[in-house]
């Protein structure tokens, strides 16, 4: 079995990109390190607990030789939350509209792998990682020509643009590897300047702590509540840097099953997932990448966003009482959100009225 051999069983087990790199320990992996030391990682202690086996794929399979680095497109047709102008739609990142990427790509990294020690018929070692592993996969996936790490730190390919979930085969199989892709970014600066929060201290490089994913995602506590007002509508996550992306102008998009949206994000209303019991919150937590919110934190950011978005629904919506159906709602961190977001719509509605009083 060979690299093209390889990348004939990724296609039919439906990746959209296939690329190989050598199992090294590239100068990239090091930057790592000085990442954390800044701070960056805010409160995702486990990159740090972790650093080491994220230096070198090696740590993971000593006897790696080849990276087997694979994209799967999820883009869908719906419009980008830069074109949404309504402010009761719940804006969440296009990745999390369809099934739980993890489980949808696990089974096909798996599948993927099946098919490769069928076809060998000599033992080799080998392991898959959907994000879930220690393992720096833009890094790889760069070297396996699959694209370049842009200025936003996402992966960009020439001709399919940024919206790829990653995978990865670690092996001990020595396969031909493909060529890097090199840095096509030029002088475009659009996606460091449409971050709404300024998270980008220099070109690829992200302060997490001050991303929209990081912190309706990560955070377990509390938003911090100077962040509270650029977190808009957004209930999880931000798509902004990809959107504005020149190689994600005219989009490639699939029509694989998996990543469309679900019924209950296909264009959601806050008012209506405000209102969504917690049984059927969880219940939609579990069939997608959500689930890493929990269902508190959901409850957390769409109060947040319901304070932001200025409309009577919005009111309406916050002053129903926790019943028997929400009891989420009553939990310490939610209810504080909750308070904020009443004080900051009863700020706004008043502003007119005393500017007219200042008049009179």
């Amino acid at each position: 079995m060979n690299a093209d051999d390889v990348k004939t069983f990724a296609r039919e087990a439906g990746f959209d990109l296939c690329g190989i790199a050598p199992a090294k320990a590239f100068p990239e992996l090091r930057f790592l390190d000085d990442w954390l030391e800044r701070g960056y990682a805010g409160e995702m202690r486990y990159l740090a607990r972790n650093a080491r086996r994220r230096s070198d794929v090696r740590e993971v399979v000593p006897s790696a030789l080849s990276v087997i680095s694979l994209g799967t497109l999820y883009n869908t047709d719906r419009p980008y939350s830069t074109e949404v102008n309504d402010p009761d739609a719940a804006l969440i990142s296009r990745y999390a509209w369809g099934e739980d990427y993890h489980d949808v790509v696990g089974r096909r990294t798996e599948a993927l792998l099946e098919r490769m020690r069928a076809a060998t018929g000599e033992p080799f070692s080998a392991r898959c990682y959907v994000d879930t592993g220690p393992v720096q996969e833009r890094v790889y996936a760069q070297h396996a020509g699959l694209g370049w790490i842009g200025k936003n730190t996402c992966l960009i390919n020439p001709e399919q643009g940024s919206w790829f979930f990653l995978a990865e085969i670690i092996t001990s199989l020595p396969l031909e590897p493909d060529a890097p892709q090199l840095d096509q970014c030029g002088t475009c600066t659009l996606c460091l300047e449409a971050c709404p929060t300024g998270a980008f201290p220099e070109p690829r490089v992200l302060d997490a702590t001050r991303c929209l994913s990081y912190l309706t995602i990560e955070i377990r506590g509390a938003i911090p509540e100077d962040r509270r007002p650029d977190v808009g509508t957004r209930v999880y996550g931000c798509d902004i840097c990809q959107e504005v992306c020149p190689y994600n102008a005219a989009p490639l998009r699939s029509d694989d099953p998996a990543w469309q949206p679900a019924p209950e994000l296909d264009q959601p209303r806050l008012s209506a997932l405000w209102r969504q019991s917690d049984e059927s919150l969880e219940s939609l937590l579990g069939r997608s990448a959500m689930s890493r919110a929990r269902l508190k934190g959901l409850r957390r950011n769409v109060a947040v966003a319901l304070g932001n978005s200025s409309t009577v629904a919005s009111a309406a919506a916050l002053a129903e009482p926790v019943s028997a159906a929400t009891p989420a709602r009553g939990d310490p961190i939610v209810a504080e959100h909750v308070g904020w977001a009443r004080r900051r719509l009863a700020a706004q509605s008043s502003a007119p009225a005393a500017e007219t009083g200042d008049d009179g």
